[in-house]
């Protein structure tokens, strides 16, 4: 079953072609459909009705992620995003979640099939819980948004909510997301199509004149130990939460910032769990957002690499991973000391999807993964006058064979955010041998937080 609501074409002037990362989304989306999802979770004392969900699902359906992708008649020519027509229904359930469960309901809400032509890109789900209070999630597709893009989406939606306006696309986020295709659509194809070429003339030209400049290497995933697991696998996952004035000054005490402090618990959590060696240089990717006021792409998101070492039984050098994101935002500034790789996007996007689908086939994973989204919980805590005791915002990596986990090398995800008073810092353990359940990660990090003095609250 599926929502609709009408748009009306009008003529082609401006579509809103996708970006190569949302083109990439899109095309590996056949190849591992919603392998990596946002999602956007609420934990309320309160009782959230399911009408005042109904209500916010009605202005997510007319906003900024109710989008489908709308492909071309020429392959040069990019696709671009129309308003969606139809979304998935609220998933209500009217049986309560014991207290202990809600981060196993929090990941079953996950396991959503999405179908970007159609717009089908996101869910929102409720339920009651046993202890009288109501635990809600926001699921939406990695091809329809980006961090950023989601958390645009869900501001304007609840701001819209609380102030007891009427859903309107025009009114509202959801104005940035077309035109829809009208008269002049074969003009306006053969004009991208023409413009694309000449970004691609460019985009080789800028690569050859940084073919010198390097990215970080990342680390072999070690052979060994391997353990007995189900063909099918899920991801060790953490919620953790801290005082944000304790986070603060043991990062200050360190010498170091939020970002590093991020950085430091990751590196050596992967160095606890065996990952990596004694003296190796780690790999740390760094999302950086390039959204801008009233951007209308669904990805704006570029990758910022560093290098951290990893010492055995020794805190990570926050200092020294200050340095190295002072110089890596300095580097990516400038077109000729960016990798040739982030040159080529055009390039890639006349990539057929099964050319790309062989290339994923080796492609790896980062090993680690840091997200800072900042001060954002406070802003979206309020749902139809309810104000949400927890919120979390990260990627979940949904269930699939244990195989593909081990193949693509997957290391360890963070996504840190928080409010005036407390961190809430969201952990994903992807290696199978390293961190083969909830359990395991929890110990690992346990350890690393005390090597910090820092107190763990885990959900």
């Amino acid at each position: 079953m599926t929502v609709t609501s009408p748009v009306v074409p009008v003529a082609t002037t401006g579509l809103n072609r996708i970006t190569a990362d949302d083109d990439l989304f899109f095309k590996l989306h056949s190849l591992y459909p919603n392998a990596l999802v946002n999602q956007l979770a609420y934990r309320f004392d309160t009782a959230v009705g399911r009408e005042s969900l109904q209500r916010w699902h009605a202005h997510l359906a007319t906003g900024f992620i109710a989008r489908r992708v709308r492909t071309t008649r020429f392959p040069i020519a990019r696709a671009h995003w129309e308003p969606a027509t139809e979304s998935l229904p609220l998933r209500w359930s009217d049986t309560p979640i014991p207290d202990d469960a809600v981060l196993d309901w929090f990941l079953e809400q996950a396991a959503v099939e999405f179908d970007p032509a159609r717009g089908l890109v996101w869910q929102l789900a409720g339920a009651p819980t046993e202890s009288g209070g109501t635990v809600v999630t926001l699921v939406a597709s990695h091809v329809a948004c980006d961090g950023g893009g989601m958390m645009h989406a869900i501001v304007d939606s609840l701001d819209r909510l609380g102030r007891g306006e009427q859903p309107d696309r025009d009114a509202s986020a959801g104005r940035l997301v077309g035109p829809v295709a009208g008269p002049g659509r074969l003009a306006a194809d053969l004009a991208d199509a023409r413009a694309q070429l000449r970004a691609v003339t460019r985009g080789v030209r800028a690569a050859r004149r940084a073919r010198g400049v390097s990215e970080p290497a990342r680390n072999p995933r070690p052979a060994q130990p391997r353990l007995p697991h189900a063909d099918t696998w899920q991801a060790a996952d953490a919620i953790v939460q801290l005082d944000l004035a304790e986070w603060d000054a043991v990062a200050a005490a360190h010498g170091g910032t939020t970002n590093g402090l991020l950085i430091g618990v990751a590196v050596g959590l992967l160095g606890r769990s065996g990952r990596i060696a004694d003296g190796a240089e780690v790999r740390v990717d760094i999302p950086h957002s390039m959204r801008e006021v009233d951007d209308p792409r669904a990805n704006a998101t570029t990758g910022l690499p560093i290098s951290v070492a990893y010492r055995a039984g020794a805190r990570t050098d926050l200092p020294a991973v200050r340095a190295s994101l002072k110089a890596a935002a300095l580097a990516y500034r400038d077109p000729a000391t960016i990798p040739p790789i982030q040159h080529l996007q055009p390039v890639q996007m006349l990539l057929p999807k099964v050319v790309l689908h062989k290339f994923a086939r080796t492609a790896k994973a980062p090993e680690c993964l840091c997200t800072n989204m900042g001060r954002t919980a406070q802003n979206i805590a309020v749902l139809d006058g309810h104000r949400a005791r927890d919120v979390i915002m990260r990627p979940v990596v949904n269930p699939g064979p244990v195989e593909l986990f081990r193949q693509v090398e997957v290391g360890v995800n963070l996504a840190f955010s928080c409010d005036d008073d407390t961190v809430t810092l969201v952990v994903t353990g992807a290696d199978p041998d390293r961190f083969p359940n909830r359990a395991a990660l929890r110990e690992l990090l346990s350890a690393e937080f005390a090597d910090w003095s820092l107190t763990p609250r885990f959900w």
